[in-house]
């Protein structure tokens, strides 16, 4: 039979045929995709013609094509709905793409033709000066230059990473799907109905006889927000902060160990001082110091924020005739009663206007008011019954497909990302991308989002537009290819819109009555906008000075007595607990995406405060013009240019903190 992975796909708008492929077929995809690659890459650098850019540079773009697909396909089903077979293929397939890759990039005859093509750099038009930079780049960072036995211990060690982010992965799924907490009905006095709702279709999900919370950021967060059982509060948060450290076949720790010391080696053997300073190099930040510097300006003013925030719950826990003090599973619990004291706000009361729904309907008019997308949900079948779809167009013309993935359920890895299957380009002919939103909502009738669902919603949908309004000639600097700390301007920029008056007033709509939230309750949601953001923020920084901290020198030999260290160090509050501790920290450990480049999310809050304040002061916060720059310079140019440009080029300037400080609500009153 035909191989559906391989074949062309000529379903509508060049979809996968989901309903066609079998996971036994993606082993055999990918031995021929990686054969086709192999080949196609040794006759670039066999090629006895003259290196040029056309037949080295642009001939690696398509080298790949293959695997591009496979890949794209692949690893998308294996985040968002794991099988056992998927996740015995990635195990397979870890060190199989890590050898690939060092084959391709410690090629010392593509490696030469590349350094050619740089030689004669003189008079290339700019996309491909920049897409030849970079390649240069990846081939240099990846050991090009090594010989003998350092290029061989380069390659030994990217592989065993790429093995360890795979079983870091898998482990973190099993302790997040194996858990559960039984609820009886006693259990759940005080719960908003929503909660219950989710629990008991956790517990349906898991043939449980009734309600369960599970580790699940959609369920766990409004349990320990609203639960008056401190027990039950406690127990779930334990479970939540013990993710990839209980002990067994699926604990972290050595694994996070391992690859700290392998990272460190890595480095070394490129010549850098640590794993911080070779990672951070091509950023924007540049530099470990530069890094801390921002931290440190945040993290004060945060800290102090959340010390006095502190006070006042332990202060009302105590009046609950509760002694001792504030414990990290009270925080949410008395924060949240303290909310509806003090700003006469009460999140069980926002949601019936937050429905899917209404916010889909919020994040895509949005959209439309800015760049002119329009939207039409078509027909699957999808990779899974919960997936839907849309053809995004603009003026009749077809930009996009894009895929949302919106339930929690335990096939799926926790958090909320967006990938492509397909990304955007020009060479060979115009492609366009399939782009994939996947989140962890609990399933209702209606589903019913939290605000922080909501804003999650439009932040991936922000890195989707990124994909989507793609218009550069090579994938190698497509939709999100960009600077590891720019790459989050797109996605927390499009978050502000959900905070514009007349997005909610249009849009935030009772699911049963249909009528627009209530001005009262639009006016007190704004108005408590920075609510609790010191506990917010230092979440946020203890993991990310954590994350810094273990790469700036030599790889700790046990990363949890590190971590101990550095949040003794900052003087973390033991209320608070870190928003990833290091058995769970998938960001860093998973891959090294995000390693020595957590800080990036507060990197890009610095710049989009500060785009965000463009439309402000244009008067209008879906002004045509800055919306058309922003597509111009940001959206649609991927990583053409070096991100400081882009980002100058849209706004005239580079931004300060201020801006950051304000909207978290930590700046000093004057």
């Amino acid at each position: 039979m035909t191989n559906p992975i391989l074949s062309a796909w000529e379903g509508p708008f060049a979809l996968p045929p989901f309903g066609q492929i079998r996971d036994e077929d993606f082993a055999p995809a990918f031995d021929a995709a990686l054969a086709e690659a192999r080949a196609n890459i040794a006759a670039i650098a066999t090629n006895p013609e003259a290196p040029d850019f056309a037949n080295t540079i642009a001939a690696m773009e398509g080298a790949e094509a293959a695997l591009d697909r496979v890949s794209g396909l692949f690893y998308n089903l294996a985040g968002a709905d794991s099988t056992p077979a998927r996740q015995a293929l990635q195990r397979d397939l870890a060190p199989k793409l890590s050898d690939f890759s060092s084959e391709v990039l410690m090629n010392p005859a593509l490696y030469a033709r590349v350094e050619a093509v740089w030689a004669a750099r003189d008079g290339l038009p700019a996309e491909e000066a920049r897409v030849l930079e970079l390649y240069r780049q990846m081939f240099q960072r990846a050991g090009a230059g090594l010989e003998g036995a350092a290029a061989k211990r380069m390659a030994e060690v990217k592989q065993r990473l790429a093995v360890l982010g795979t079983e870091f992965t898998q482990n973190l799924l099993a302790d997040e799907s194996e858990w559960f907490m039984d609820l009886a009905e006693d259990d759940l006095a005080g719960l908003p109905e929503f909660v219950i709702e989710a629990a008991r279709a956790a517990g349906a999900e898991r043939d449980r006889p009734g309600p369960v919370v599970t580790l699940s950021r959609s369920i766990i967060v409004p349990f320990l927000q609203f639960s008056p059982r401190r027990d039950l509060r406690e127990t779930a948060w334990r479970a939540w902060a013990a993710r990839g450290a209980n002990g067994g076949a699926t604990d972290n720790r050595a694994i996070a160990a391992e690859t700290l010391a392998l990272r460190d080696e890595r480095a070394k053997l490129l010549g850098y001082g640590s794993f911080a300073e070779f990672k951070l190099e091509p950023e924007m930040a540049k530099t470990p110091a530069r890094v801390r510097e921002l931290l440190m300006r945040v993290w004060e003013p945060a800290r102090a924020k959340a010390e006095a925030d502190g006070a006042v719950l332990a202060a009302m826990m105590h009046e609950d005739g509760i002694n001792g003090d504030l414990e990290p599973w009270d925080w949410r619990y008395y924060s949240e009663k303290r909310r509806v004291a003090e700003h006469d706000f009460d999140e069980a009361a926002l949601k019936p206007y937050l429905s899917l729904e209404a916010m889909l309907g919020a994040m895509f008019d949005t959209a439309t008011r800015l760049f002119g997308l329009e939207f039409r949900e078509i027909a699957g079948p999808f990779y899974h019954p919960d997936v839907r779809g849309w053809e995004v167009t603009r003026k009749g013309r077809h930009i996009a497909v894009f895929l949302g993935d919106y339930f929690a359920r335990a096939s799926k890895r926790s958090g909320a990302w967006c990938s492509a299957m397909r990304s955007q380009k020009k060479l060979g002919g115009e492609v366009r991308p399939i782009v994939v939103n996947v989140c962890n909502f609990a399933k209702g009738d209606p589903a019913l989002l939290s605000y922080d669902d909501a804003r999650t919603l439009f932040h991936e949908f922000g890195h989707a537009l990124h994909q989507m309004l793609s218009d550069v000639t090579y994938q190698f600097i497509s939709g999100t290819s960009v600077a590891r700390d720019f790459v989050e301007l797109p996605s927390q920029l499009y978050e502000h819109w959900l905070e514009v008056p007349e997005v909610l007033e249009k849009h935030a709509r009772h699911y049963k009555t249909g009528e627009a939230m209530p001005k009262a309750l639009l006016e007190k949601l704004l108005a408590a906008a920075t609510y609790d953001q010191g506990f917010a923020t230092v979440e946020f920084l203890g993991s990310a000075l954590v994350d810094l901290a273990f790469h700036e020198g030599a790889a700790p030999a046990d990363p949890m007595a590190k971590q101990a260290e550095v949040l003794a160090e900052i003087g973390m509050p033991a209320a608070i607990g870190m928003r990833h501790a290091t058995p769970h920290f998938a960001h860093v450990f998973a891959g090294d995406g995000y390693s020595s480049g957590y800080y990036s999310y507060m990197w890009s809050e610095v710049m989009d405060a500060d785009a965000f304040a463009a439309f402000e002061e244009a008067g209008d916060p879906f002004d045509p013009v800055t919306a058309q720059r922003l597509e111009e310079f940001i959206l649609s140019a991927g990583g053409s240019r070096p991100p400081e440009e882009l980002y100058t080029a849209f706004r005239g300037r580079m931004p300060g903190v201020e801006p950051l400080l304000k909207g978290r609500g930590l700046l000093e009153p004057v």
